[in-house]
């Protein structure tokens, strides 16, 4: 699909609750890079009803660098990220769209490689090499959630949450229907199952600096299932057409 009059190159959506502290720091790593690049981008901001300062460090962050494309959005109640990734789709103005979380977990470096990566395919997942930072429970955790994934899906992908490079068209054409952190994959997945073309590219993240991760609460755990038989569900609804 050919570039609209009007469309930057990529939006970066960054999805925010009570950043307060990180969302400075990831603000100033994700437009440093592009300037570093110089791309054609924009910055859209999520606040997803925060209970501290987030909106209040982001609009200082306006005020402080005008010159970058940061665009603030608030939520009056809380959407959850999914939701937000979603919303952020219909509002962006970029060709190729990709998730920023707040908490300031991707150094500059990644944010360069993303942008490198800009048309490189329809659609690119990125993978670390090394989260710095992460407990050990948590990389067996996020290896086994990716074998359990690659098991159902049948496919062999190195990492599903890396905030892969989605074409725009596809986020608001393939979109989830879920809140949690399972959307990445269930988006993927669906994605290789329309045969679209992908590159799998290595980056290096780090594990917030402050405050707490919301990955391994009972409500993401329960988004997650959701994921799996949605995705166990395609499967065999897939097979079952061939067979018959």
């Amino acid at each position: 699909m050919a570039p609209r009059e009007g469309e930057l190159d990529v939006t970066f959506i960054v999805a925010c609750y009570n950043e307060e502290g990180n969302i400075i720091p990831t603000l100033t790593e994700l437009t440093g890079a592009i300037a570093e690049v110089g791309c054609s981008a924009e910055v859209l901001v999520i606040d997803d009803a925060s209970r501290d300062r987030t909106c209040d460090e982001v609009r200082e962050f306006q005020a402080a660098n005008p010159e970058a494309n940061v665009v603030l959005l608030t939520n009056r109640v809380n959407r959850g990220l999914a939701q937000n990734f979603i919303e952020g789709a219909f509002h962006a103005k970029g060709r190729y769209y990709r998730l920023v979380c707040g908490d300031n977990a991707e150094p500059r470096e990644t944010f360069v490689t993303v942008l490198r990566h800009l048309g490189a395919a329809e659609l690119v997942l990125f993978y670390p090499v090394e989260i710095v930072g992460r407990s050990l429970h948590r990389k067996v955790i996020s290896r086994a959630y990716t074998s359990l994934i690659n098991g159902i899906s049948g496919n062999s992908i190195r990492y599903y949450n890396g905030g892969p490079l989605f074409l725009r068209h596809h986020v608001m054409r393939w979109h989830t229907n879920y809140r949690g952190f399972g959307f990445q994959a269930d988006m993927v997945t669906r994605l290789l199952e329309e045969g679209v073309e992908y590159i799998e590219v290595p980056v290096m993240h780090q594990d917030r600096s402050q405050g707490t991760s919301q990955a391994l609460t009972l409500q993401n755990g329960l988004s997650v299932a959701h994921t799996l038989f949605d995705i166990s569900t395609r499967r065999l609804g897939r097979l079952t057409h061939q067979w018959l």
